[in-house]
């Protein structure tokens, strides 16, 4: 098939590297252009990250003699590229105004950022859980005036272990949830070696991001109503979020409280039968399972389970009876593919099938 071309807004940032990484080989998608700020511009890729390189693996040739784009030159990136990208480190307002000027130049944008999360007519999606949220994209066009771009953008890391493993649980009604994440450094765009006092050390406060796991839930479990996104009522979610010394992976531990309440066979059988539409399209970044449960007691651990299915899948264990709540359980995400790029690649190929985002 004819592949996409893809701009990636951002680039040398740890998740604009991760988005560089997984376009290396994609099936469907092929690097056009890459872009960060306009110090960097004319400079190669390899150039432009010079020493902070994220991983332990190398940087992939195709990407290293890119010469990179100012990214606030959203009309010349544009002829480049189909859809973009976007993982900034700009204040919300700036990031607003980039990936609208984006949009109008009928570029769509999948973007990683928080600035849009909580507009009304864009979606925010877990591909397996809220896909349906793509059709306020018409509203959207017409609210921008454009004819085929728009924005789309991706939930905070930290639900992303937490709320795959509730949604097969709705029916049963969720009335309360307690949650405490546990989050990596690299949810920072940090390493061990650039961020050396987090060894040995546990931080108990990460800027917005209690907030942020309690509303964000609530719009991915909203419904479509009227060329708007409507956010659920319930449930009532209280959370903690504290920043762990591990490289990669943010854990939860959830209580849960049901109208209804479910036997622990019922939710286990959910979890087993779960899956959204990239598993039935089988798309290429989707995992073969989307939720899986581990039977041992100390499982899901960061190390052992976060690359699940290439990072994409989610991890669940210790479902057991809460004496407050009903349940409680742990779930695990690995937070820079599942929780940042990978799960806005794997947005992007559901939006290319179903039509959203074309080929200039």
């Amino acid at each position: 098939m004819q592949k996409y071309r893809v701009g990636i807004v951002g680039a040398t940032g740890m998740v604009g590297q991760r988005f560089v990484t997984l376009m290396d080989g994609h099936e469907w998608f092929e690097v056009t252009a890459l872009a960060t700020s306009p110090h960097s511009a004319g400079k190669t890729y390899e150039e432009a990250v010079g020493e902070r390189w994220a991983f332990d693996w190398p940087m992939p040739e195709y990407a290293k003699e890119i010469v990179v784009d100012d990214a606030t030159n959203a009309a010349a990136l544009a002829e480049k590229v189909d859809f973009i990208f976007c993982a900034v480190d700009m204040p919300k307002e700036e990031i607003r105004r980039l990936e609208e000027a984006y949009a109008k130049t009928e570029t769509p944008v999948v973007s990683n950022n928080s600035a849009f999360r909580y507009t009304e007519d864009i979606p925010m999606m877990i591909p397996e859980i809220n896909p349906e949220h793509m059709e306020v994209i018409p509203f959207q066009r017409k609210r921008l005036g454009t004819a085929r771009g728009f924005i789309t953008c991706k939930p905070n890391c930290s639900i992303q272990g937490y709320v795959p493993a509730l949604t097969p649980l709705r029916s049963f009604g969720l009335k309360k949830i307690s949650v405490c994440t546990y989050q990596a450094i690299s949810g920072a765009g940090k390493t061990f070696k650039r961020w050396p006092e987090m060894i040995d050390n546990v931080i108990p406060f990460i800027g917005g991001e209690e907030y942020k796991s309690e509303v964000e839930p609530l719009k991915i479990w909203g419904t479509l109503t009227g060329g708007k996104i409507v956010p659920a009522s319930e449930p009532v979610i209280s959370a903690q979020c504290y920043r762990v010394a591990v490289s990669d992976g943010h854990m939860a531990a959830v209580s849960v409280e049901f109208e209804n309440k479910p036997s622990i066979e019922e939710i286990l059988g959910l979890w087993e039968s779960y899956e959204g539409l990239p598993q039935k399209y089988r798309l290429p970044s989707a995992p073969d399972r989307f939720l899986t449960y581990f039977t041992e007691e100390n499982r899901p651990q960061s190390r052992l389970d976060r690359d699940l299915y290439r990072g994409m899948g989610i991890s669940i264990g210790r479902l057991r009876e809460d004496p407050i709540f009903d349940y409680k359980f742990v779930s695990l995400a690995h937070n820079t593919l599942r929780g940042a790029a990978g799960g806005a690649v794997e947005t992007a190929e559901l939006l290319c099938h179903e039509g959203y985002i074309e080929r200039k």
